[in-house]
């Protein structure tokens, strides 16, 4: 009997961490993957985020051979890009680059692009790019003040993380939330499964838990 793969979560992301375990998910290993995120000219969005996603995955599984526990693992990375038509946002460091995006953002019309990888044991690509389109209301500078003093913007892609109080900015949402957030579980869920990782175990013995 095959032993069943072990999951790397190639990211330090606490939301992402969240939302594998939202779904029953805890990954045996965090390997976060730091790599050069910079755009390339002319690149595009929905390229960039699956670009960044491929290389975190590779650069998570050599991390992990070299500290010996990716022998029999699943490695899984993504990347989220915000960009109002061919325009990338930055993932927000400063005040200015937050105020920046804000501005940007206000009462328009932007695209969430989320890349997942999954690299096998074997080491063959699964790939999924989920585009999210979204409208936000238009922002008073009340409303852009107070947020940028809450600091809930930093290192966010666009600056800003919907799953906080800029929820409350989202007038229009197609697409997938969890996308938004950080990680499709759709999608993921589906890469998962394919390579057999055991994504529903946890569902039946919640299952068991919830009916004593």
């Amino acid at each position: 009997m095959a032993t069943r793969p072990e999951l790397i979560l190639a990211s330090a992301s606490p939301r992402r961490l969240a939302l594998l375990n939202q779904i029953g998910i805890e990954p045996e290993h965090l390997v976060p993957a730091h790599i050069d995120e910079t755009p390339e000219k002319n690149e595009l969005p929905r390229k960039l985020a699956q670009r960044l996603a491929d290389q975190k995955a590779i650069a998570a599984q050599h991390k992990a051979r070299s500290a010996g526990i990716a022998g029999n693992a699943l490695v899984l990375a993504a990347d989220t890009v915000v960009a109002v038509g061919r325009r990338i946002l930055p993932k927000a460091e400063t005040m200015e680059e937050a105020s920046m995006c804000l501005h940007l953002l206000s009462g328009r019309n932007h695209r969430v692009y989320t890349a997942v990888t999954m690299l096998s044991v074997s080491g063959a690509a699964r790939k999924r790019l989920v585009e999210t389109r979204l409208r936000f209301k238009r922002l008073s500078t009340r409303e852009i003040e107070s947020y940028l003093a809450s600091a809930e913007w930093r290192d966010k892609a666009g600056g800003y993380a919907i799953q906080g109080i800029a929820g409350a900015f989202v007038v229009k949402l197609v697409g997938s939330y969890s996308a938004v957030v950080g990680l499709p579980l759709n999608e993921t869920v589906g890469l998962l499964s394919g390579e057999g990782y055991p994504v529903h175990f946890n569902w039946l013995n919640q299952s068991t838990l919830t009916s004593v």
